[in-house]
């Protein structure tokens, strides 16, 4: 029987229904939740990225704030302007799109902006907050893994959890979000010896991994939960990191691409600005 698939799209339009109601709920006690984006540079990719987050901010009523600056712009005339939404009370979280420019040295930046403004997640205090259990913003993209995992209906107490990809961004966040849900993890990368054997444990397997198709159908144990995060263009068309054809036909759920963890990274961006928003309340 092929396998049910989780839609990232309906999960996050479940979500963005919940954070209307969050934020007319703010607006009616005198807060608008604010969002400041910092782009640097002409890349296409993080152009399109930040339109769709304005999109997604003008639909929920969010106040959203774009500074745009030039590909040769320098490092403290990006931190300036990290440390004028710092300041900014009508901006409760702050984004530094990445990758920057190689001429700035992206961890300098990331360090300016105030932890409880960090909707991203990248800050070392949330990072480190995480790794704790302590309260903290979570990567969007790991947070929107989760939320589709909890909303499939499964649950991580006592399973067999595969992570496959360590980056800091995907892998490493989503393998403590799972530990957190008392998941046993395995943490796998381009030197694990036998990675389709390790896979092939899995009651829940994430791909972060960015090969395309890199993982077969015969790496999936029956029934398993399958998870894809990569994006990877192939012959003009998106396909992911999971071999989605033969994966299906062996996993109970898994996650389409596109449509599948995408949508969920700018809804889980959004979210945490409404969070934030909500802190300053108390």
């Amino acid at each position: 029987m092929p396998a049910r698939v989780i839609s990232g799209k309906q999960v996050a339009a479940d979500i963005r229904r919940e954070l209307a109601g969050r934020v007319e709920r703010l607006r009616a006690q005198g807060v608008v939740p604010g969002l400041g984006v910092v782009l640097v540079g002409d890349d296409p990719a993080s152009h399109s990225y930040v339109k769709g987050k304005e999109k997604a901010c003008q639909e929920l009523a969010v106040h959203s704030v774009v500074r745009r600056l030039p590909a040769d712009a320098g490092q403290e005339a990006v931190i300036a302007e990290v440390r004028a939404f710092n300041e900014d009370p009508s901006i409760h979280g702050i984004l530094v799109q990445l990758p920057l420019p190689d001429h700035i040295d992206e961890q300098a930046v990331l360090l300016e902006i105030r932890p409880e403004k960090d909707v991203d997640g990248f800050h070392p205090m949330n990072v480190g907050n995480l790794h704790i259990g302590a309260e903290c913003f979570v990567p969007c993209t790991p947070a929107g893994v989760l939320e589709m995992i909890d909303r499939s209906g499964v649950d991580l107490k006592g399973l067999q959890a595969v992570v496959v990809g360590r980056s800091n961004i995907v892998g490493k966040p989503v393998a403590m979000l799972l530990l957190s849900r008392h998941a046993t993890v395995t943490m796998c990368h381009s030197r694990t010896r036998d990675l389709p054997a390790v896979c092939r444990n899995a009651d829940v397997l994430v791909a972060a991994v960015g090969r395309p198709q890199m993982i077969k159908g015969d790496w999936i144990k029956p029934g398993a939960v399958v998870i894809d995060v990569g994006v990877n263009r192939v012959e003009g068309r998106l396909v992911g990191d999971v071999d989605f054809a033969q994966a299906s036909e062996v996993a109970s759920a898994i996650t389409p691409v596109p449509g599948g963890v995408g949508p969920m990274t700018i809804t889980m961006l959004v979210k945490n600005t409404v969070v934030a928003a909500e802190r300053t309340l108390g």
